[in-house]
């Protein structure tokens, strides 16, 4: 399909460097061809297009590119509102019993629901963090979602392997037999693995966290991605407690756990990084380690506020992650962007983090954490996945004076329009891939089913 989005009030390209004052476009018009951004310029320069492609007019619309998710469980969106006033471990050990009994279409569906949910707050690409893999439950359950849905998506293969008889957190029952995980990890690198530009599939290796991997496991990890030419994805230094447990059983903390693994590298991304020292963010950013930072999770679980701040001046790649749906209680990305904003302000003074930088992080921080140059902005050549949002709502009252601050600083909404690799998956605010309200239906059935069990 070939469209004209013409006569576009507000067009945020995000394209330049961070530090650079952020290029905007009024009265704007883009042309896309099949799955790729073909040009861009005003809607006076295009409009000779008009009478030959779909005309998609969006007048008082900010349109941005598509955002980025780098951390998620989608499976935990079965287990909301649970384990309330517990920090991680605790809340993990709350959770661990009922997660065991997922199934294959607990999987499928919660990873559904969880896509729609992102889509409609504006993501386009997004990773998913599945580690615990009980009964028949396999990571192609959630790659068929999100062909389904039509999201651009990194599946990343996760395991634990370390369970409480081997001082561990998790139940041994939780954990898998380390030679099957990468067996199975290399059966999903080399049957799903997507390496060509545009791709809308690619898996990475993502063995969970210190707590629930051996270190074995976690070099072994390391060396298969490499093997492969793919990336690598845990969690480190989220919380105190971590800190303590690496001390405890490898006399090192995270980060340097992390180095003696093989962990170190351009390839290489973790979750939260709450509490990581200035000396680990210099070397972090000299290797090119990116960064998920989840900010709503680390408020919910009282884990702490990452030093983003200090991370992105020291030129570190930094995205956005909603993390699980069981410690956010949402997949809203938009939301997740407002919040980083506040967050850093509260550690750092109001003038520390801006919409500008919020916007960052969702779009282009998030490309570059996932190791892609083909998303996260709008410039010809790039894959055609986009957002807009309509300005004329209640909630945008007397900040129209600046659009790009008003979708950031105001109360977060859906987006009224999304495209992703040149495929309408959001008209009029609605899905177009998925029945959603039987969605809802039964992705209820299934958390109720799930939970009964428990």
């Amino acid at each position: 399909m070939q469209y004209l989005l013409t006569h576009i009030h507000t067009l945020v390209p995000m394209t330049g460097q961070r530090t650079t004052k952020v290029t905007i476009l009024h009265d704007a018009a883009i042309f896309v061809r099949g799955n790729v951004i073909e040009r861009i310029g005003s809607s006076a320069e295009l409009a000779s297009l008009q009478e030959q492609y779909e005309v998609i007019d969006l007048r008082d619309h900010i349109v941005l590119p598509g955002l980025v998710n780098t951390h998620h469980h989608l499976y935990q969106t079965l287990t909301r509102a649970i384990a309330q006033d517990s920090e991680l471990f605790d809340w993990l050990k709350t959770l661990y019993p009922i997660w065991l009994g997922l199934d294959s279409k607990a999987i499928y569906i919660s990873a559904l629901t969880g896509m729609a949910e992102l889509i409609l707050s504006g993501c386009t690409t997004a990773s998913d963090h599945l580690y615990i893999y009980p009964n028949d439950c396999r990571i192609d359950d959630e790659i068929l979602a999100a062909q389904e849905i039509g999201l651009r998506f990194h599946a990343t293969r996760g395991s634990m392997s370390l369970g409480g008889s081997k001082g561990g957190l998790p139940p041994d029952r939780a954990t898998e037999d380390e030679n099957a995980i990468l067996k199975d990890t290399m059966r999903a690198v080399e049957t799903y693995n997507d390496r060509s530009r545009y791709a809308m599939l690619r898996v990475a290796v993502a063995p969970c966290s210190p707590f629930s991997v051996t270190t074995d496991l976690m070099r072994e990890s390391a060396r298969l991605a490499r093997h492969y030419g793919v990336m690598l994805h845990t969690h480190l230094a989220e919380t105190r407690d971590e800190e303590a447990f690496c001390l405890a059983k490898f006399g090192k903390r995270p980060l340097d756990y992390a180095e003696s693994v093989e962990w170190l590298g351009d390839d290489t991304w973790y979750a939260h990084g709450v509490h990581f020292s200035q000396p680990d963010v210099v070397r972090m950013a000299a290797c090119g380690c990116g960064i998920a930072h989840c900010p709503t999770s680390n408020m919910r679980l009282a884990s702490g506020i990452a030093p983003i701040r200090l991370m992105l001046d020291q030129g570190m790649k930094i995205g956005l992650g909603v993390d699980g749906s069981a410690s956010n209680d949402g997949s809203h990305l938009l939301a997740e962007a407002r919040q980083a904003m506040l967050l850093q302000r509260v550690q750092n003074g109001s003038t520390a983090f801006s919409a500008a930088d919020a916007l960052w992080l969702a779009t282009r921080g998030g490309a570059s954490v996932l190791g892609r140059d083909d998303i996260g902005q709008l410039v010809p050549g790039n894959a055609a996945d986009l957002i807009a949002i309509n300005l004329n709502r209640i909630e945008y009252t007397g900040a129209l004076h600046d659009p790009l601050g008003a979708v950031v600083f105001c109360a977060p909404r859906g987006v009224d329009f999304s495209m992703i690799n040149g495929r309408i998956v959001v008209r009029d605010g609605r899905l177009t891939t998925v029945d959603l309200g039987r969605l809802v239906e039964q992705h209820n059935a299934v958390s109720a089913k799930l939970l009964e069990r428990a």
